[in-house]
């Protein structure tokens, strides 16, 4: 399923002043260059901070944050970590240092790292919604049902925490409850364009296909750059047999994110299902280029090159694929040792 990026839960308030003289002049600083996006600077003035105030630990959490930020995780961790060190009650700190665990997938570490924030600060919201996503990121839904119930306990105007625990339910196949808490996240934020992605999904699931595309649609009417929608949405149009339509979706997807290995082995599927059998094989191959352990893609190239006779080449994808530990439809296997001549 489609997952919900994790948020970063440091809120930094606007700053009027630009110069900096002491360590809290520079953090002051920071805060306004981080909300304006300006991540280097920020990490520039928190580093200044620190060299005037070596114990500053709100100085070394805000500069995590912008680490954190710029997607380096590791010295985000080495700032909170600081930050913990100077002062082991600092729940934002063990809360934030969580968020990049779990931006690692290390997501054991960042449970520990949500609970010790919880314990300091009992009504955390922020550190129940991100135990949660760490709970869903393992797979243990009823968990993260609970954490993202809690928050919205906490805070019931949560719409990411209602739009999670939508996903949640999807994960369960609780798609009337996904509807709901999807559907409570919109009132609360109509530009919340993953619970229209989510709730979309449910939608899809349940084969109502026309509400499933409009809700995909809405979310690329709320962010025109929404790759995942692009992508959902031309997963609509292709199991209703509107494959032009979907290779366009997925067209757009690739060109937001052309790292997209999904939307490429995706494209490859409806143009293997417009009898495209070379276009496909190039967009298999171009999905497998960007993740070596796709086996779905290399099961399909696999298949479309037995389309076009190139028999050792569909060989060398079913040996690709049975080495990653995939089971190969046994049927196909047939007919490719058929078509090439072995017994």
């Amino acid at each position: 399923m489609l997952k919900t990026l994790i948020l970063i839960s440091v809120l930094f308030l606007n700053i009027s002043s630009v110069y900096a003289q002491t360590a809290e002049d520079y953090l002051n600083r920071s805060k306004l260059e981080y909300n304006l996006g300006n991540f280097v600077q920020a990490i520039s003035d928190c580093a200044k901070a620190i060299e005037l105030n070596p114990k500053y630990a709100r100085a070394y959490n805000g500069r995590g944050s912008s680490y954190l930020r710029q997607g380096n995780f590791t010295q985000a961790i080495a700032d909170y970590t600081k930050a913990i060190e100077l002062n082991p009650k600092f729940a934002w700190a063990y809360n934030n240092r969580g968020i990049s665990y779990n931006n690692q997938k290390n997501f054991s570490q960042a449970i520990s790292d949500f609970t010790k924030a919880i314990e300091l600060k009992p009504k955390f919201a922020w550190a129940y919604y991100n135990r949660g996503l760490a709970y869903d990121g393992q797979g243990r839904f009823t968990q993260a049902i609970s954490d993202f119930t809690r928050a919205i306990e906490i805070n019931p105007k949560f719409a990411w925490a209602y739009n999670n625990r939508g996903d949640a339910y999807n994960d369960q196949k609780n798609f009337s409850q996904a509807i709901s808490d999807c559907t409570k996240a919109i009132e609360i934020n109509p530009k919340l364009a993953w619970a229209y992605i989510n709730r979309g999904n449910s939608y899809y699931y349940q084969k109502n296909f026309f509400q499933s595309g409009f809700d995909y649609s809405k979310a690329i009417e709320i962010n025109p750059k929404f790759a995942e929608a692009y992508r959902a949405r031309g997963r609509t149009y292709f199991v209703q047999g509107s494959f032009s339509q979907a290779i366009s979706d997925y067209t757009k997807a690739i060109e937001i994110n052309p790292n997209y290995a999904e939307s490429y082995n995706d494209r490859g599927i409806a143009y293997y299902n417009q009898n495209n059998f070379l276009q496909a094989i190039s967009d298999y191959t171009k999905a497998v280029a960007i993740n070596s352990n796709f086996v779905e893609a290399y099961n399909n190239r696999g298949i479309a090159y037995f389309k076009e006779k190139e028999y050792d080449k569909a060989w060398a994808d079913v040996h690709k694929a049975k080495e990653l530990g995939d089971t190969v439809n046994p049927d196909f296997i047939n007919s490719l040792k058929q078509a090439s001549g072995i017994r």
